[in-house]
């Protein structure tokens, strides 16, 4: 489908940037299993991905459609709003107008952002913006409310993910998954490890692009052994010390170890604390950088101390 079919729609931009919520963990829910939402709840998921593609056979399509409209019509009722998980979709392609129509009856109240699957360009992520505008404003919903999240599933999407960040401005939440026998492990080529050395760059790049492009808040993923909960920390971590924010998941069991390792300690915290004192209490005595716990720490470690602790609450 191209976006030449549509005129334009409600332009985003003209709202202004919509602020995105940090999201450690992005659980995936079957579109036919909405009943499964408290578990996804219960585990601390940040946010459930409710998935109408790969989870749900063709001829379920339209039955789980209903079934996730009618979960987000219950989670946008007054009583759900406080600390609610957020809720994301995962729709089919937008290769016809079976998917519009599919956007159309989930984008309402009670909807946090869209997750694109197999997004090969930037002409994709436009399509879907226009889209999700026009369906924004017959719900009566502020401009550029819903968030996408592309998925890049292609050779060409992992190419091309600087363009396709900076292609709307709601895009959040990006990333590289390289999840074993999956659309990236097929579409690279690559042989998949659990020490994930051999996708270590592919994730690296898709990051800087992502972060280059000012995406607030990218996520990675998926670890698909189910019980493998160490390997699953390992993954997490490497992931973390890339740079990514969060991951996405496939299983409850894993959302409190994802949660851990993109949560800061009690000790890095308090670290973070001490050394924006000691920043400051240099700057008060006219010096512009100090010995910190062995390290030499200025304003620029100082910045981003406080930025940890004016997100994490302290």
């Amino acid at each position: 489908m191209s976006s030449e079919a549509y005129p334009e729609g409600p332009a985003e931009a003209d709202a202004g940037v919509v602020d995105r919520t940090p999201l450690r963990s992005l659980l995936f829910v079957p579109g036919t299993r909405t009943d499964w939402l408290p578990k996804a709840r219960a585990a601390g998921a940040d946010a459930a991905v409710l998935d109408l593609e790969d989870a749900v056979p063709a001829a379920d399509k339209l039955a789980a459609r209903a079934q996730v409209a009618d979960a987000l019509a219950r989670a946008a009722a007054p009583s759900e709003q406080t600390g609610r998980m957020a809720l994301f979709v995962r729709v089919n392609p937008l290769d016809d107008w079976a998917g519009a129509e599919e956007l159309r009856a989930v984008v309402r109240p009670g909807l946090a952002g869209i997750v694109l699957p197999k997004v090969r360009s930037a002409q994709d992520v436009r399509l879907a913006d226009r889209l999700l505008g026009w369906c924004e404003q017959e719900q009566g919903m502020p401009p550029g409310r819903v968030a996408l999240v592309p998925l890049l599933e292609t050779a060409r999407g992992l190419r091309e993910a600087y363009d396709i960040a900076r292609a709307a401005s709601r895009i959040a939440y990006l990333g590289a998954l390289t999840a074993p026998g999956g659309d990236v492990e097929r579409a690279v080529g690559y042989r998949w490890s659990p020490e994930g050395t051999e996708t270590v760059a592919l994730r690296s790049r898709v990051l800087l692009d992502v972060r280059a492009a000012g995406v607030p808040c990218p996520v990675s993923g998926l670890w698909t052994r189910v019980g493998d909960l160490p390997g699953l920390r390992a993954f997490a971590e490497q992931n973390r010390s890339l740079g990514y924010e969060g991951m996405m998941a496939i299983h409850p069991s894993h959302v409190p170890v994802i949660n851990e390792v993109f949560s800061p300690s009690s000790a890095e915290l308090a670290r973070c604390a001490e050394l924006i004192t000691a920043v400051e209490a240099a700057q008060r005595d006219g010096t512009g950088a100090v010995t910190f716990r062995g390290e030499m720490v200025d304003e620029a470690m100082a910045h981003t101390a406080r930025l940890v602790l004016e997100r994490h609450g302290a």
